[in-house]
């Protein structure tokens, strides 16, 4: 009282240890607000800290979801709202798939193996923005930001994300919700998961075409740029 705390901060998750909680509760029950390291930076940059969590720390998480409940809720607006966008953009869609044809050779819409929720394999749906032969001599690699595979067409496409417009038939369909981590392809997820503790967890929830992630951070190419954008999808 004497000098008016509100709020106290923990460097440290909230202990365990019984003589620092027996000091910390009194004050909790006087309305002074004790917050961890974690719980700060949860509030100041709308993202999780990935190296300062643990499995403790995700169960007590998860025991606050109402998962269930607001994926009922979820799934009617993505069937309303998908439905509504294709119809919306079934004109601009015929203009892309023209556009698409006439810059390269190859199929107009593109199809590629990813994972969904809980890791479930499904084909990902995008107007293409690379050569038909991207991948022949290197295997799966992430694009670059100026990358040479990249058409003229693709190009403006990649800008103005109006190549993302076939995902609405996977929002139809049940594969990806319109807001959620985007998804990323079995390979890369094999690989992640042995650099980035807890990176899986982005699988609980079916994948998205933007999410908090890409609002925040919107491009990444690299391990330690998956990890940056994990400390946001957990968060989400």
């Amino acid at each position: 009282n004497a000098y008016d705390i509100n709020t106290i901060l923990l460097a440290t998750p909230l202990p365990r240890e019984s003589t620092l909680l027996s000091c910390l509760r009194p004050l909790r029950y006087a309305g002074v607000r004790v917050m961890d390291f974690i719980s700060l930076h949860e509030e100041l940059d709308q993202s999780i800290p990935v190296d300062h969590i643990n499995d403790e720390w995700l169960m007590h998480a998860s025991m606050n979801s109402s998962r269930l409940h607001v994926r009922k809720i979820k799934r009617m607006v993505d069937v309303a709202v998908s439905l509504l966008g294709l119809l919306l953009t079934a004109p601009l869609s015929v203009l892309v798939a023209i556009a698409v044809r006439l810059d390269s050779p190859g199929p107009v819409v593109f199809r590629q193996r990813r994972s969904g929720l809980d890791g479930g394999p499904y084909t990902l749906f995008k107007f293409r923005t690379m050569r038909q032969d991207a991948e022949q001599d290197t295997g799966a690699v992430w694009a670059g930001r100026n990358d040479p595979r990249v058409t003229r067409t693709g190009r403006f496409l990649r800008t103005t994300r109006l190549d993302e417009i076939p995902q609405l038939l996977n929002v139809l369909r049940g594969d990806m919700s319109l807001v959620g981590p985007r998804p990323e392809r079995p390979e890369f997820i094999e690989q992640l998961r042995k650099s980035i503790p807890f990176y899986e967890e982005r699988l609980l929830v079916p994948p998205g075409i933007t999410g908090w992630a890409q609002v925040m951070y919107p491009y990444a190419a690299s391990i330690e740029a998956a990890r940056f954008k994990l400390q946001y999808d957990i968060y989400y």
